[in-house]
């Protein structure tokens, strides 16, 4: 199956063909073949322009797909502090817990940040 266009214009950073893919009136938190989103697939990215207009847009910060896992979980796993940043301080949820995956189950992005030794993220991702 082929990805739809939208979504591989997000995965290539194409920020004006994902504004005008908005502008249309498309649904900002349609899924792809994998059931993620547009955010999800920026956040992963690290395509943080992307990620601004999205949610900027009003795309749902905590939806999640394959094994539980949202935007701020996939913008930790690639490496994207950043973009996990933005995330947090646009209200995404840390409590979020992977599922049915070996290295995933349970965890939430706090966990995978101190997994992955990004020590500053953990930090602001840690629980309160």
């Amino acid at each position: 199956m082929t990805a739809p266009r939208w979504a591989r214009a997000v995965s290539a950073g194409d920020l004006e063909a994902v504004r005008r893919w908005l502008a249309s009136g498309a649904d900002v938190d349609a899924r792809d073949e994998h059931g993620q989103t547009a955010l999800m697939l920026a956040a992963h990215g690290g395509h943080a322009a992307i990620v601004e207009v999205l949610v900027a847009s009003g795309a749902d910060l905590d939806v999640t797909a394959k094994y539980s896992l949202s935007a701020l979980m996939l913008a930790v796993v690639a490496g994207h502090a950043a973009v996990a940043r933005r995330l947090v301080a646009a209200g995404a949820d840390r409590t979020i817990e992977g599922r049915g995956a070996p290295g995933f189950a349970g965890k939430t992005a706090y966990h995978l940040a101190r997994d992955r030794r990004m020590d500053d993220l953990a930090a602001a991702l840690a629980p309160r």
